[in-house]
């Protein structure tokens, strides 16, 4: 028997997740077949993007060598794959040096997840995007602490002083609490006031995390101020110009830097790659994770509109579904190779996670019907632990 070859795209969270439990669930025989497993991302790493703020904080290095993971009989590809030929079972990818290639699969998993959505060039400021712009970021903040402390005209250093984060999700508020908190420590070493340095959240809503209770969004409220950060509700940044964000209730900010943090959007990359998406460009896939119409291909994370059947919840597009999703793709995955039935997706357990800070935090679940709430330095080891979990760290 010939050996099959399962090709994932994608080395994010949920790519590095299918890769992990297919291969515990197979362990690298199906039907006394080996299967050899085929990982293509143009990254030479994985890059640990929900934690794009730490480096723009502070040094954190958040791309991991693909030799961390891998072990023999698992081979890496750099390059973006452009298109999918499910009857051919082909798909056309451009290598690292920009030569056209195909290559032939078996087995195919779609998890190319999302990129950060990008404002319109005429608004200004700067979206956290990659880890180098993490990076530029971080270097641009600690340049206008050191044009501050030499500063002689106070509303000029006030206007260094001070960051605007646009846009108030997950990322948002992380992003905020840990900029609040290095920025008033380097200030503090430059001989400036610590508290002269400013962090405002820009929330278009009239509240944080709208998805859980009110109370949770309060307490992020709180813990926020501890950190430094002003949330300011019911304000939406227009664009950035020339140092100062203009707000939608006409509000006018100075800054000394704007950052965007307006959310995800579905890869771009997939309306190239002939599969059947959403009108929002989510593939669209069944409740055991197979591409609509295209046999032995199968998409996760998010990338993909996957749909609990049996409350007809969609699941968001965050880390932690990406997990439970990979355990469940690994068993569906050999259940259609030995012809019995697979498991279909159930939706994740009500829970989301912040971490704001070293040693801060915020956790809150809902289970029984209860909210349940942890802070502080318990939460922010759950939210560590997340990460590390979700980027196979452990």
């Amino acid at each position: 028997m010939n050996d099959l070859t399962c090709v994932i795209i994608g080395g994010g969270h949920a790519g590095l997740a299918a890769f992990k439990k297919i291969q515990e669930t197979t362990r690298g025989m199906a039907n006394g077949r080996r299967i050899r497993f085929v990982l293509f991302d143009k990254q030479p790493g994985h890059v640990r993007k929900v934690m794009l703020f730490r480096p723009a904080a502070g040094e954190e290095e958040i791309i991991v060598p693909w030799a961390h993971y891998f072990s023999e009989g698992v081979e890496f590809v750099q390059g973006t794959v452009t298109s999918v030929d499910s009857e051919g079972k082909r798909i056309r990818y451009t290598d690292a040096q920009g030569n056209d290639t195909r290559f032939r699969y078996d087995l195919l998993v779609v998890a190319v997840g999302s990129i950060v959505r990008r404002p319109n060039p005429d608004q200004g400021g700067i979206a956290l995007t990659d880890p180098q712009v993490a990076v530029d970021i971080r270097e641009h903040w600690r340049d206008n602490l050191r044009k501050a402390a030499v500063e002689t005209n106070p509303e000029e250093r006030k206007r260094l002083m001070t960051i605007a984060v646009a846009g108030a999700g997950i990322s948002g508020i992380e992003t905020s609490a840990e900029l609040a908190l290095a920025m008033r420590k380097k200030a503090s070493a430059l001989g400036l006031n610590s508290s002269d340095a400013y962090v405002y959240l820009l929330d278009a809503q009239e509240r944080l995390f709208p998805e859980g209770p009110e109370n949770v969004g309060r307490k992020l409220d709180q813990v926020l101020s501890e950190c430094g950060v002003t949330v300011l509700h019911n304000r939406k940044a227009i664009r950035e110009e020339a140092g100062v964000v203009t707000l939608s209730n006409g509000d006018r900010l100075a800054v000394g830097l704007c950052i965007w943090t307006i959310g995800l959007i579905p890869n771009p990359a997939l309306r190239s790659m002939g599969l059947p998406l959403t009108p929002e460009g989510q593939v669209l896939v069944d409740e055991c994770y197979r591409v609509q119409g295209m046999s032995g291909v199968y998409s996760i994370g998010d990338c993909a509109r996957i749909v609990d059947p049996s409350t007809g919840k969609a699941d968001q597009m965050t880390c932690k579904e990406a997990g439970p999703q990979a355990l469940r793709l690994g068993k569906i995955m050999m259940a259609d190779l030995e012809g019995r039935s697979a498991p279909v997706h159930k939706s994740f357990l009500d829970t989301f996670g912040f971490g704001l800070g070293q040693n801060r935090g915020l956790m809150w679940v809902r289970k029984w019907g209860l909210d349940i709430i942890i802070t502080g330095k318990l939460a922010w080891k759950v939210k560590k632990l997340g990460w590390d979990f979700a980027s196979w760290l452990r």
